[in-house]
C-alpha cells in the first residue's frame, strides 16, 4: 500500500461503509496501519506516535474501543479493555518501575475490584475507587505483616485487623492508617489491651489484661503507633504520565464529504461531531457563541435538529449584596457576630460517638449581645440582641464529620465580604442568603421546620455518619436571633452547604419531585436564564452515568429515601445542576492551546479535558453528586401528552459535569399536608400532586429518578 495522508483522495473513490487495510502518515508525523472505514480507523490497527507511544488493538470510528495494548516509551504498558479512548473495563497496567495492577478501570482510573503487586514485595487485593484503595481490601507487606479491613482514599480507615508476623494483632477502628476509636491489641501469648485508641496520649484510654502475673506492665499503647506500625507503610501508586485518551488524534478530513461534483466540501464548513458512542447525533454538539450573548448548538442546514438549537445563556452571580441601608443589614451583622462567637468559643475535643443528652431539644445556649459589648461579646454597631445555639455539640461534631475547618467556616460567613440575598423568597416564605465564596447557604426557618430538624437530628446524624456519599442536605448549624425591645422578633435560621459551590458555571438547574401538578415553570422562555430553577415538566434530558457511578447512585438514593420515609418526611426534591463542558471550552476567557480542530475553532482537545478532569484538585473534589463527568441525552415530549414526565430520547448527547443532591428535607406529613392532600385529590389526579403520604412519596420519587438517571452503556 502507498503511504498517504489521512485525507488521501483514495478514500473518496471508495464506497461509504467499506472496510479495507490502509497505512496512513499524519501531518503530525504519527503513523497508523490497520483497518480503515469512512476515513477513520475502524477494526484492528496499530498507531505509532512520534514520542514513542504505541497502541495496538481494536478501533471504532476513530477511537480505541475494545481490546488493546498501549505502551509508553518509559516501558510502562496497559493491556485490556478500552472505551471511547479511555482505559475502561478489565485491564493490566505495569508501570516503569515494575509495579503491576490487574483489575477494573473506569475512565483511566483504577475503580472496582483489583490487585496491585508492588516491586518491593508488597501486595494489595481489594476494592478501588477513583484510583485509590477504597472499600474492603487486604494489604500484605513483604515482611508478612498484613491488614484486612476497610480503606478510604488510599489509607486504612474504618473497621479492620492488622496481624503482625510475630503473632500480635490489632482489631478495631482505624483512621488515616492508624488505630482510632475502640479497639483491642492482642499478643501472641494471650495478653490483650482493650480501650479507646488515639495518637494523642491524652485521648488514649484502656485496660491491659496480662495472660500471666508476670505480664509486661511497662508496655505503653503509644508503642503501637511508633514501633509496631513504623514498617507498615502503604506504597503509593505511580502516576500515569500521559493517559491514552490524551493521545487520541484529531482525524483531519474525517468528516469531509463529497459534493455532487465529486469534490470535497469546503474547509470552512463545519464537520459533524460524533457522539461518544460513535453515532452521529441529530444536531451537531458544538456549542458556540452566536453573537447574541447565548451559546447554542450549531444548526446548519445540513445538520439541523428538529428541536431547534439548545440555547445556553452565560451564568451570572446570584443575589443582591447586603450593604449598609439594606433592610436586613442589621440581621446580617447579628448573624455574623453570633457565628463568630459560637464557632470561636473554646470547646473540648469531641468524639464522633455522641451522648444522647447532646441531642436533647433543651440543649441550647443563649448569649446576650449588648451594643456596648460585655465580658464575652464585642461591642457592635447593631441593636442589642440575643443569640441562641441549638444542640451546639451536635452541629460542631457534624462540621467535623463533614471536614469543615472552623477558621475557614468563620471566614466564609463572618469575613469582610457581605452576604448575598437571593432575589426572591422561596415558596415557603423563607429567605435565602449566600456567602460571598458560595460555600454556604443560610435559610430562615419557621418554628415548625426548626422542630422537625431537632426531632430528626439523632437519626440524621447517624445517617450521614454511616453514609459518606449521602445526597441529603448537609447542615452545619441551627441558630436564632432574638431582637430586644418592643419588637421581640425571633429569626431562626439554618446554615447548609451550597450544592452549586463550584468554579463551573451552572447552565441548567432542575428541581425534581416526580409529580406533575404545578411542576412547570411559569416564566416565559425569554426570561429563563441559568439562575432559573426549572421543574419536572420542563425537564428535557436523560442523565447518563457511567456504570460504577450509576450503581452507587442507585444504592444511595435508596438509602436516603428510606431514611426520609422513616422520619415521615415528604415534599423533598432532587436539585440537579448541569455544566455543559463544550460551552466552557468556547466561552473561556483564557486562550486554549495552539492546536486547532478542522473547524477552525479554538477548543480544548479530549486530552486537555482529561487533564482538567483528572487534575489532582479536581479529582479530590469529585464524588457522588459533586463535579461528576457524565453525558445527557436530549428528550422531547409527545404533543398529545401534556403531563408526560419523561420525554422520548432523541439521540442528541452532550458532555456535562453534574451536581445534584436531595433538598427541602424538613417537611413532615403534618395535618396541613394531610388537608392539602385531601383537598387537591378532589380536584386533580391524586398521583400527580406533591402532598402525599411519605411512603407513597418515596416510592414515586424513586421511580421517577430511576427513569431519568440511567446507566451509560
Amino acid at each position: 500500500m502507498s503511504v498517504a495522508h489521512a485525507d488521501d483522495a483514495d478514500d473518496y473513490s471508495r464506497p461509504t461503509g467499506e472496510t479495507y487495510h490502509a497505512e496512513k502518515a499524519l501531518p503530525s508525523g504519527d503513523f497508523y496501519t490497520g483497518q480503515w472505514r469512512d476515513n477513520l480507523p475502524h477494526g484492528h490497527g496499530k498507531y505509532l506516535w512520534t514520542d514513542g507511544c504505541m497502541y495496538v488493538g481494536e478501533w471504532h470510528r476513530g477511537k480505541t474501543m475494545g481490546k488493546g495494548r498501549f505502551s509508553w516509551p518509559s516501558g510502562a504498558t496497559y493491556e485490556g479493555d478500552f472505551k471511547n479512548g479511555y482505559m475502561d473495563g478489565k485491564g493490566t497496567y505495569i508501570d516503569s518501575s515494575g509495579d503491576l495492577y490487574r483489575g477494573s478501570w473506569v475512565m483511566n482510573l483504577r475503580h472496582g475490584q483489583g490487585t496491585k503487586s508492588y516491586v518491593n514485595g508488597d501486595c494489595y487485593d481489594g476494592e478501588w475507587r477513583r484510583g485509590l484503595q477504597d472499600g474492603h481490601g487486604r494489604y500484605q507487606w513483604k515482611n508478612e505483616n498484613h491488614y484486612i479491613g476497610q480503606w478510604k482514599n488510599g489509607m486504612m480507615n474504618g473497621n479492620g485487623t492488622m496481624i503482625w508476623s510475630n503473632g500480635n494483632r490489632y482489631d478495631g477502628s482505624w483512621e488515616d492508617s492508624a488505630p482510632k476509636g475502640n479497639g483491642t491489641f492482642r499478643w501472641s501469648d494471650g495478653s490483650f489491651y482493650v480501650g479507646v485508641w488515639s495518637k494523642d496520649p491524652k485521648e488514649q484510654n484502656g485496660t491491659y489484661y496480662p495472660s500471666t502475673s508476670t505480664g509486661n506492665f511497662d508496655w505503653q499503647p503509644q508503642q503501637v503507633f511508633y514501633v509496631d506500625l513504623s514498617e507498615c507503610v502503604v506504597c503509593t501508586c505511580q502516576r500515569i504520565p500521559v493517559l491514552p485518551s490524551q493521545k487520541m488524534p484529531v482525524w483531519y478530513g474525517s468528516s469531509s464529504e463529497q459534493s455532487s461534483s465529486g469534490n470535497r466540501t469546503k474547509s470552512s464548513e463545519r464537520p459533524r461531531r460524533r457522539s461518544v458512542d460513535g453515532r452521529v447525533s441529530n444536531a451537531e454538539m458544538e456549542l458556540r457563541n452566536n453573537g447574541s450573548g447565548y451559546l447554542q448548538v450549531d444548526d446548519t442546514e445540513s445538520n439541523r435538529s428538529p428541536l431547534g438549537p439548545l440555547r445556553i445563556q452565560p451564568a451570572k452571580k446570584q443575589g443582591q449584596t447586603i450593604s449598609k441601608g439594606h433592610k436586613n443589614y442589621d440581621l446580617m451583622l447579628n448573624l455574623q457576630l453570633g457565628i463568630r462567637h459560637s464557632v470561636g468559643r473554646p470547646a473540648p475535643a469531641t468524639s464522633l460517638d455522641l451522648k444522647a443528652s447532646a441531642f436533647d431539644p433543651k440543649e441550647k445556649l443563649w448569649t446576650k449581645f449588648p451594643s456596648e459589648g460585655s465580658k464575652y461579646t464585642p461591642p457592635h454597631q447593631s441593636c442589642e440582641f440575643k443569640w441562641k445555639d441549638y444542640c451546639p455539640v451536635v452541629f460542631r461534631t457534624l462540621r467535623k464529620l463533614f471536614n469543615v475547618d472552623a477558621a475557614d467556616y468563620m471566614l466564609s460567613i463572618c469575613g469582610n465580604d457581605a452576604l448575598r440575598e437571593l432575589s426572591s423568597p422561596g415558596k415557603s416564605g423563607s429567605f435565602f442568603y449566600l456567602t460571598n465564596d458560595d460555600r454556604y447557604m443560610i435559610k430562615t426557618m419557621k418554628k415548625a421546620e426548626t422542630k422537625v430538624l431537632i426531632r430528626m437530628l439523632p437519626a440524621y446524624y447517624n445517617h450521614v455518619r454511616a453514609c459518606e456519599n449521602t445526597l441529603v442536605t448537609k447542615f452545619f448549624g441551627l441558630h436564632c436571633v432574638k431582637l430586644t425591645g418592643t419588637a421581640q422578633k425571633k429569626v431562626r435560621f439554618v446554615i447548609m452547604g451550597n450544592l452549586f459551590c463550584t468554579g463551573h458555571s451552572i447552565h441548567r438547574r432542575f428541581d425534581l419531585k416526580g409529580s406533575s401538578h404545578g411542576r412547570l415553570t411559569t416564566k416565559p422562555e425569554s426570561e429563563i436564564d441559568p439562575n432559573t430553577t426549572l421543574k419536572d415538566l420542563d425537564l428535557n434530558f436523560l442523565f447518563r452515568l457511567q456504570k460504577n457511578w450509576f450503581q452507587e447512585f442507585c444504592r444511595q438514593v435508596d438509602k436516603d429515601c428510606e431514611f426520609l420515609e422513616q422520619e415521615r418526611i415528604m415534599d423533598y426534591s432532587l436539585l440537579v445542576g448541569l455544566h455543559f463542558r463544550e460551552s466552557s471550552c468556547n466561552n473561556s476567557a483564557t486562550p486554549t492551546s495552539g492546536a486547532r480542530t478542522p473547524t477552525g475553532d479554538n477548543r480544548p482537545s479530549r486530552g486537555e479535558m482529561d487533564r482538567f478532569l483528572l487534575d489532582a484538585s479536581k479529582l479530590a473534589s469529585m464524588q457522588l453528586g459533586i463535579n461528576m463527568p457524565a453525558r445527557v441525552e436530549r428528550t422531547v415530549r409527545r404533543s398529545d401528552a401534556e403531563n408526560q414526565l419523561v420525554g422520548e430520547p432523541t439521540g442528541e448527547f452532550y458532555d456535562v459535569i453534574l451536581y445534584f443532591g436531595v433538598i427541602d428535607i424538613l417537611q413532615d406529613y403534618d395535618i396541613s399536608k394531610k388537608l392539602e392532600h385531601a383537598y387537591k385529590s378532589m380536584q386533580y389526579d391524586p398521583t400527580s400532586i406533591s402532598a402525599v403520604d411519605p411512603k407513597q412519596y418515596s416510592r414515586r420519587f424513586r421511580d421517577f429518578i430511576f427513569r431519568i438517571f440511567v446507566e451509560d452503556t
